[in-house]
């Protein structure tokens, strides 16, 4: 195989890789989910028990969710 070719077949083969490196690099950006409450954005089994259904959420929740959001703006 003369060096020409040898190279251009080279050539192929490195940008079929860094191709498909870009495209598995990729992440989606952030989405903002549509205003579905309760049972249409998280819906629950059929055979969920009604105790199960009837759930409230913790009250520390919020405090939670707000350290936890704190924290990650602390590594920017």
């Amino acid at each position: 195989m003369k060096l020409e070719i040898a190279r251009g077949v080279f050539l192929v083969a490195a940008l079929g890789v860094a191709s498909l490196a870009a495209a598995a690099w990729h992440e989606p950006g952030p989405v903002m989910l549509g205003n579905a409450s309760g049972p249409e954005h998280c819906p629950l089994p059929r055979k969920a028990s009604m105790a199960m259904q009837q759930v409230a959420p913790d009250k520390d929740l919020l405090l939670v969710l707000f350290s936890l959001s704190q924290s990650l703006a602390g590594q920017k």
